[in-house]
This record gives C-alpha cells, sequence and structure tokens, in this order.
C-alpha cells in the first residue's frame, strides 16, 4: 500500500505538495457543538475544510481495499444499517445494550498504528505520518490528535480499530448463544437464555483493556438490560414483543398527528419537508404503516407525500 503514490497519481501533485498540506491538516477543521440525544451534554463536531475532505474521500478509496471490517458491524456500510442490525435481535427476550465513551475522540494515532501493526499491513513511514495527519484532527490547546467526528474518514477507521474487539467478542457470545452486533459505539446483546447476559459487562471489559489497553472503554451509565417484559429499543427502533421491528407507540402517534395537521393545511413547507423525511424512515422500518395512513387518511391526502418519498 503506497498511499502518497496513490495521492499523487489521483491529485496529479508532486509528493513534496502533498506533505506540506498533509502537515497542516490537523488544523483544517471547522469544530462546532450540537445537543446529544436524551441529554442536555454537547457533542463536538470537526468538519474538515473541503480539500481537506476531498483527500479523506480518495484515502477511502484505497484504505477500504486494506482494513478489515467485521461482519458484526452494521455502522457506515453499504447497504447495511440501524434496522438489519435491529431485525437480528428481534426474536430475542433478553437484551443488553452498551455503549463506549467517547468513541471517537479515544482512537488517537498510537491505537491506530498498533491496530495496523496487529494486521500485519504493510505501510512505510513516510505514508504513516501522511495518514496521520490526514486522518486525526488537532483539538484546540491540546498536545494529541484524535479521530474527528465529521470527517468522511473516521467511520472506517473506527470500524477498523474495533476489529479485534468485534472478533473477540463475537466468538465468546457464539460459544453462549448470544447474538452480537455493534453499531458505531453501541454495541447490543441478545438471547433467549434468561441469565446468560450478565457476565457479558465483565467480558466486553476485559477485552477492552486486553487489546486497547485502556484507550477505549465503557460509559457504564449507558448499560441496561432489558426483556419483553419492558420496552425493547436498538438505536432508535423498538423491538416489539411478536418479533417484529417498529417505529413505536409515541412516534406513530406524532407522525399520525402531523398528518392531521399536514391535511388541515397547517404545516408550512419545512414541517412537510420533515415530515416527509420522517415518513420515509418510518415506511423503511415498518412498511405496513403506509397502507395503515392511507386507509386513516386517504390516498388523497398522502398521495403527494408518499409519492415524493417513494
Amino acid at each position: 500500500m503506497n498511499i502518497i503514490e496513490y495521492l499523487s497519481s489521483k491529485l496529479l501533485m508532486d509528493h513534496d505538495d502533498i506533505v506540506k498540506f498533509s502537515n497542516s491538516a490537523p488544523y483544517r477543521y471547522k469544530v462546532y457543538q450540537i445537543p446529544k440525544r436524551n441529554s442536555s451534554n454537547k457533542r463536538t463536531i470537526a468538519q474538515p475544510s473541503k480539500e481537506l475532505k476531498f483527500l479523506q474521500k480518495l484515502l477511502c478509496q484505497i484504505l477500504e481495499k486494506e482494513l478489515p471490517v467485521h461482519e458484526a458491524a452494521f455502522a457506515y456500510r453499504k447497504n447495511i444499517g440501524i434496522k438489519q442490525n435491529a431485525f437480528l435481535h428481534s426474536k430475542n427476550e433478553f437484551l443488553l445494550k452498551m455503549d463506549f465513551k467517547d468513541f471517537f475522540p479515544s482512537i488517537t494515532p498510537d491505537l491506530f498504528l498498533r491496530e495496523i501493526k496487529n494486521h500485519h499491513i504493510n505501510v512505510n513511514d513516510k505514508d504513516e505520518r501522511l495518514l496521520i495527519n490526514l486522518i486525526f484532527r488537532k483539538p484546540y490547546r491540546q498536545n494529541n490528535l484524535e479521530l474527528s467526528i465529521g470527517a468522511p474518514s473516521s467511520p472506517l477507521i473506527s470500524n477498523f480499530i474495533m476489529y479485534s474487539f468485534d472478533e473477540e467478542i463475537s466468538r465468546e457470545c457464539a460459544n453462549m448463544n448470544i447474538t452480537y452486533t455493534r453499531y458505531a459505539d453501541d454495541i447490543s446483546f441478545s438471547t433467549n437464555s434468561k441469565g446468560a447476559l450478565f457476565s457479558i459487562p465483565g467480558i466486553v471489559e476485559t477485552l477492552l483493556k486486553n487489546i486497547y489497553q485502556g484507550d477505549i472503554s465503557l460509559n457504564k451509565d449507558k448499560t441496561i438490560f432489558s426483556s419483553k417484559a419492558h420496552n425493547r429499543h436498538i438505536t432508535g427502533i423498538t423491538l416489539s414483543n411478536d418479533n417484529k421491528l417498529s417505529i413505536g407507540r409515541y412516534k406513530k402517534r406524532v407522525l399520525s398527528s402531523k398528518i392531521h395537521y399536514y391535511s388541515l393545511g397547517h404545516l408550512n413547507e419545512d414541517e412537510i419537508q420533515k415530515l416527509k423525511g420522517e415518513l420515509a424512515f418510518s415506511f423503511y422500518i415498518e412498511p405496513e404503516l403506509k397502507s395503515r395512513f392511507i386507509r386513516k387518511y386517504g390516498s388523497e391526502c398522502l398521495g403527494k407525500l408518499v409519492r415524493e418519498i417513494e
């Protein structure tokens, strides 16, 4: 894998010019904050400059051929997402959800290079420095580099970093008849064996410590056990007791209310566009909702909305 030669051929730039750009790349980010879902805390987003983003996308084209991604990883992969992730757990009665703490910022150049070596991926010293500069950002008033939430290369890098963990925990779970999946920093375990999940948090902590030497750890406040006796949710999708995927009763009521207001002409253009997006997602997760809403509100009311999102 010759990174600088690949970029040079794609960009028609000299090696020295690429290296010069890369030296300033960790500082080429626009940083802002957005509210975290279901929390008063903020999430830091670091958006790379237009030029850096283009380079990172080029990098992904060569890196995705070299960096392994485990089949248990359901985020940031083509034609796979939250629906497929949730479906694997839909027929199991008991569920455990866990979360990594500060996932992307925990991924550092040292961790990345360790995993490169562990997977016996051949990268020369010059390409190592280039990769580090182009992939990682320099936070304000900090000495360390970290993976950015907002860069197009970060999802691939994070999935690669977690390959070793995904492999080990998948093997452990297979031996215990437990289903395991990971969606970015959300990890889910399910089974029909009562009590089988209680040992999983300890196993996860041990594996993380052994593999990542403390660089990646759990957010213990987000460890949740549930079962069919309670509401079960995975990455925003409800697992119904009849083993199906659902957007949940509350979201259905909200959607129904919005459709009613739409039928009365009480939604502005921005609200209509948002409704279309919510309907598209809802019909993707729970396809039978489309015919249910059409029966309730009529094809004339929903016709335009439905046609435009199909």
